[in-house]
């Protein structure tokens, strides 16, 4: 913790190449990232984010209350310098994607697995013009190179700020298709829908053998992160 240092919380207006960014501005002097650059955000929705994060700080500030603020910074810091590192890791959860591997068939989970899942995987492929290959037990089966291709190309053309969103989401639930779904969602509680599918085996695993509140504490805080990426990456698209 420390001591609050400012008053007044603005946030400004900065032309970038004939386009609006913006920067929150403590007593008129701009915010910096981690690294010494000038913490610049491409839309008004997320520059009021961090804005508001500033805001409700009390009379000590703490740190752990102003996520966006550190995802911005990694954003800009870490993954504006190498957004190739980042696509490449994320297309590498797309090869192992948590949507992909069920169950043995005659398991009562591979049921439910093709209830919840298998209708979010084929939405995902439709939308995308993909196949993905599925696999029972734990064995690793390639995916088909075409259809990474395609979501590498879906990748590439995103700012660091979404690429920093979709990495925090797609680490958390481990699958890139729940994180790109949550991203391009059109409604409000898809994310949360969408987190609560991934999260299908524990929640098995939970009523089968009782739920243990240590677990469920760090779940609930893993669904608070995802929710917030999500949230950020959205705000940072526009």
């Amino acid at each position: 913790m420390i001591r609050r240092f400012y008053k007044e919380v603005t946030l400004a207006e900065v032309p970038v190449a004939e386009t609006l960014w913006y920067q929150v501005m403590l007593d008129g002097r701009a915010v910096k990232t981690v690294g010494g650059r000038a913490q610049m955000v491409p839309s008004q929705g997320l520059g009021e984010a961090l804005a508001a994060e500033w805001r409700r700080q009390g009379e000590t500030i703490d740190p752990a209350s102003l996520p966006f603020r550190d995802m911005t910074d990694y954003a800009i810091d870490v993954v504006a310098s190498d957004p190739a590192r980042v696509i490449d890791n994320l297309v590498a959860y797309a090869e192992t994607d948590t949507l992909c591997y069920r169950a043995d068939p005659d398991a009562p989970l591979f049921t439910r697995q093709q209830e919840v899942w298998e209708p979010l995987l084929t939405r995902f492929e439709s939308e995308h013009g993909i196949a993905l290959v599925r696999v029972s037990g734990i064995l690793h089966r390639p995916q088909p190179a075409p259809a990474l291709a395609v979501l590498r190309a879906r990748l590439e053309p995103l700012d660091p700020f979404a690429l920093a969103g979709l990495e925090a989401m797609t680490t958390l639930a481990a699958s890139l298709v729940i994180a790109l779904a949550a991203f391009d969602a059109a409604g409000e509680g898809e994310p949360l829908a969408l987190w609560q599918a991934v999260c299908l085996e524990e929640e098995w695993q939970a009523d089968l053998w009782g739920r243990d509140w240590e677990a469920e504490e760090r779940r609930a805080k893993r669904e608070a992160d995802f929710l917030r990426a999500c949230g950020f990456a959205r705000l940072a698209r526009g």
